[in-house]
Formats: C-alpha cells, sequence, structure tokens
C-alpha cells in the first residue's frame, strides 16, 4: 500500500461515525483544558514527592528488597518503588478524570444534555470521555516516567514498555470510573471511592513487595486491579519478562473491557430521559 493510500484509509477511518464522534468529545475537552494544562502538574508532583520520601528517604535505611530483579537476587528499595508510583501516577490521571471532572457534568453543568442535543449518542460520549483520560493519564505518566529517568531508575531495555502499559492502565481505569460515577449520588459519595483506592493505594505492593503476606492475603491482593497494573510497569523496568506480565496485561484488558461495558449501560440508564 503506497503512502497515499495509507493517508486516504486513515482520514476515512477518522472520518468514520465510530471514530469521528469520540474524537469530536476529545478535541472539546482539549480545547477546554488547554488553558489549565498546568493542574496536570498536581498529579505528578503528588508521586513525585512519595519517591522522594518513601523511595529516596525511607530506600536509604531499607537498603534493598530481596528476591526481585531477575537473576539480580535484590533490587534498591527506590528502584523497586518508582516502577509502582508510576503505575499508580497512571491509574490516578485516569480516575480523576472520569470521576470527579464528568461527575460535575453530568449532575451540576448537565453538559452531556448539551451534547446529546447533537449528533453524538451516549456511546460517543462514553468512549471520547475514557479515549480524553486515556490521553490525561498517559501524560502524567510520561511527565513523571521522564522525572523516574531523571533519577537514573530505569535500568532495563524493557523499561520501553513501561508506556504502552501505561496506556493500558490508564484505559482500564478510566473506564472503571466512568461506570463508578454513574453510582455517585452526591460529593460526599466521593468519600466511598477513596475508602477504596487509598487502602488499594497502600497495600498493593507498592512499598513492599507481595512476600511480607500470608498466601491466603497474597491471593486477595493478587485480585486488585492496582497490583496487576504495578506488576505490569515494575516488571519490565527490572528486566524481568515473563508470563505474569502477559498476565497483568491480559487482566488489565478484561477489567477496562467489562468496566467499559457497565458504564456504557450505566450512561444509558442516566441520560436517557
Amino acid at each position: 500500500m503506497s503512502r497515499a493510500e495509507r493517508t486516504t484509509v486513515l482520514r476515512a477511518l477518522w472520518r468514520s461515525p465510530a471514530v469521528a464522534g469520540p474524537a469530536a468529545l476529545v478535541e472539546r475537552n482539549l480545547v477546554i483544558y488547554r488553558h489549565t494544562w498546568y493542574l496536570l502538574l498536581a498529579e505528578v508532583f503528588e508521586p513525585v514527592l512519595y519517591l522522594l520520601s518513601m523511595g529516596v528517604g525511607i530506600g536509604a535505611l531499607v537498603g534493598h528488597v530481596p528476591g526481585l530483579g531477575g537473576g539480580d537476587p535484590s533490587v534498591g528499595y527506590v528502584d523497586f518503588v518508582a516502577p509502582a508510583l508510576l503505575a499508580t501516577a497512571a491509574m490516578n490521571g485516569a480516575m480523576n478524570e472520569t470521576t470527579f471532572n464528568i461527575y460535575g457534568k453530568l449532575k451540576m453543568l448537565h453538559t452531556y444534555d448539551s451534547i446529546l442535543a447533537t449528533p453524538l449518542r451516549i456511546r460517543d460520549v462514553a468512549l471520547g470521555e475514557v479515549a480524553w483520560a486515556l490521553l490525561r493519564g498517559t501524560a502524567v505518566t510520561v511527565v513523571f516516567g521522564a522525572a523516574v529517568a531523571a533519577f537514573g531508575l530505569l535500568h532495563s531495555p524493557w523499561a520501553v514498555l513501561i508506556l504502552p502499559g501505561s496506556l493500558l492502565i490508564a484505559f482500564a481505569f478510566a473506564a472503571a470510573g466512568l461506570a463508578v460515577v454513574t453510582y455517585i449520588r452526591s460529593w460526599q459519595d466521593f468519600q466511598l471511592v477513596q475508602l477504596v483506592m487509598l487502602p488499594m493505594f497502600l497495600f498493593a505492593t507498592t512499598f513492599y513487595p507481595l512476600g511480607v503476606y500470608a498466601r491466603p492475603v497474597q491471593i486477595a491482593v493478587e485480585c486488585l486491579p492496582l497490583y496487576q497494573s504495578i506488576e505490569l510497569v515494575r516488571e519490565p523496568s527490572l528486566g524481568v519478562m515473563n508470563a505474569g506480565v502477559g498476565l497483568a496485561a491480559l487482566y488489565l484488558l478484561v477489567f477496562g473491557a467489562l468496566s467499559m461495558a457497565l458504564a456504557l449501560h450505566r450512561l444509558e440508564r442516566t441520560l436517557v430521559p
């Protein structure tokens, strides 16, 4: 296929109804957020603080975490924590967009009432918002990843897989957030969201390995989506490529697809009179 033919195909794909609707919503969000892009720095600043305090500060006391890093029997604590914080940054960037921001559009500003008066449909709204959240989560990850690289914490060529891994993490949690926000009744309900997110952040091997738990607890932790997200990023960054990475990717793909299906169903009930 020639270059001109590829260009024609891409243009036709971009203009197709399946892509044009979500793309229009992404463009709308881009126009709105281009003047407030600096707000994303807050989402980067938080994991950087964790990296400095927990990874560098406490890492000086902990030293090395045993039993990780492929052939190396141990890995530096800051090298262990940094990929987990990177995965968390992708999660938070996507979740913040499809929970807090979409709740305001859905319940306070009634933004989607106006959007649905155009040729756009609920499916376009859902896919467009998830695509925008994915871009936002990836942007946060790229900036934080640059900070991690500046600290010299990326040692393996497999670290190139961090970006596609972050895209998958952002998709899974953006879809989950879109499903969750349809159940939110008031701003106070976001405390329930934090009641789930904070313990998951603390116990999903962000700051210590899975081996510290008894086996029954390990099984419960392995079921957490953040644990799988951390594994998807941490293993390649430490130079480990095994079946666990593929299983983590499959878990997040299925989790995101099921969450997306639930979100579409719930939005149909919420937005259709």
